[in-house]
């Protein structure tokens, strides 16, 4: 009965990793060695300069001015195009996807992906029965 009252045992917490180095490590890179582990088309976007240094530093300033323990402010982008990076790890940004804005917290599997694949712009086809007032007898041709 000692064993039923004891809490249930957790398992060990699952490291990630990013192309083998851990997300702290990633974060001590510098940006040259960064882009080396991004694939193709982020290098390029980065390189040419197509990356909105903007919301990188409003998001540095809500994780600056959040309590200790606690997720900071939502920062709203428009812009979905743009390339997690580490530094972004952990912050909540607000998605538009059209209509309005979609509350995403950027975890370590995310990097090197693009915000707009967090916000989903349609709304999903759910295949079932027909509705009230639909005709669901089969008629046939003659």
């Amino acid at each position: 009965m000692a064993d039923a009252a004891a809490p249930p045992k957790r398992g060990p917490f699952r490291r990630f990793f990013y192309r083998g180095l851990e997300v702290h490590k990633l974060l001590d890179l510098s940006h040259a060695e960064l882009m080396k582990l991004f694939h193709a088309r982020a290098r390029r976007r980065f390189v040419r300069g197509h990356v909105d240094m903007r919301l990188l530093a409003r998001l540095r300033k809500a994780k600056k001015e959040c309590p200790a323990d606690e997720k900071p402010a939502v920062i709203k982008t428009h812009l979905r195009n743009m390339i997690i990076v580490p530094e972004m790890v952990a912050a909540q940004v607000g998605v538009y996807n059209g209509q309005h804005f979609v509350q995403v917290e950027i975890k370590p599997n995310m990097i090197g992906h693009y915000l707009g694949e967090f916000a989903i712009t349609y709304k999903p086809c759910r295949h079932g029965r027909a509705g009230v007032g639909a005709d669901t007898k089969f008629i046939p041709l003659k």
